[in-house]
């Protein structure tokens, strides 16, 4: 049985081919081998939401992937949500509501914060808060994660 396989897959807008072992999670793949530590190792479980990335633009825990089980698709990390400005009027709502502290969740909060937010969620708390339900913070408290993510519904509604 081949303990390694060949992988060819899009990242943040760059072709990436890579010898990986077969059992190698796509966290510490994008980590290790790319680079790209914004997405955090946390439970390694799928639970904290720390290592959450978007694959072929679904958030999806890259702990419970494995790197080869992403042959062929296109993988957004937080570094490649920045570099695109997706995320620019929600790390600054971030920033003014004082929604992270320590920052360990705050790139799985942002993914996930704006997969709520481009898949048209409202501005509805409640929805929000079950959205977020997969992402752990142990610093900030959700309630200035979700006045943010209400900032920027708001602000992305108003004309």
């Amino acid at each position: 049985m081949a303990r390694t396989r060949d992988v060819t897959l899009q990242v943040n807008g760059e072709t990436v081919t890579r010898t990986v072992p077969v059992r190698l999670n796509l966290v510490d793949f994008l980590r290790n081998d790319l680079g790209l530590t914004g997405s955090h190792v946390g439970c390694e479980h799928g639970v904290c939401g720390a290592c959450t990335v978007e694959v072929d633009g679904r958030t999806v825990r890259a702990c419970l992937m494995l790197a080869v089980q992403a042959h062929g698709a296109d993988i957004v990390t937080v570094e490649g949500l920045n570099a695109s400005d997706r995320i620019g009027d929600l790390k600054a709502a971030f920033h003014e509501h004082n929604a992270l502290q320590c920052g360990y969740c705050t790139p799985g909060m942002l993914a996930s914060a704006l997969e709520y937010i481009e898949g048209g969620g409202t501005s509805d708390r409640r929805a929000i808060r079950k959205h977020l339900s997969g992402n752990y913070c142990r610093c900030s408290g959700y309630q200035a994660i979700v006045d943010a993510m209400v900032a920027v519904i708001e602000g992305r509604a108003a004309p």
